[in-house]
């Protein structure tokens, strides 16, 4: 049960992943909204992700980011909370948990 999170906005995603988002929202001390999640095939394809997106496995999502404060507080929540795959964009930050994908990356989107 995600303490952050409203039941919606998890549907799909592995637990473990709501887990840790849960931590790091602890950690970050500001809210996390999660604007992408688990996602169906078409839905990566219409938003461009890339073909073995984690998203697909529900592995992945994306918080919405409006500034540079907060990207700062929600990358620290992420990595305190053992995040390994972050993806930085201007108005989200990407995080996953997919271990068949490179670990320890810090990438731009």
């Amino acid at each position: 049960m995600a303490k952050w999170f409203q039941k919606d906005e998890i549907s799909g995603l592995a637990p473990e992943l709501v887990s840790m988002l849960d931590f790091a929202r602890e950690m970050a001390g500001i809210p996390f909204f999660i604007t992408s999640g688990l996602r169906t095939p078409e839905q990566n394809r219409k938003c461009g992700g890339a073909i073995d997106s984690a998203h697909l496995k529900g592995l992945a999502v994306d918080l919405k980011c409006d500034n540079s404060r907060e990207r700062h507080k929600i990358i620290a929540g992420l990595i305190k909370a053992q995040f390994k795959r972050i993806g930085i964009a201007k108005d989200h930050i990407h995080a996953d948990i997919d271990e068949s994908k490179d670990i320890f990356v810090l990438w731009l989107e």
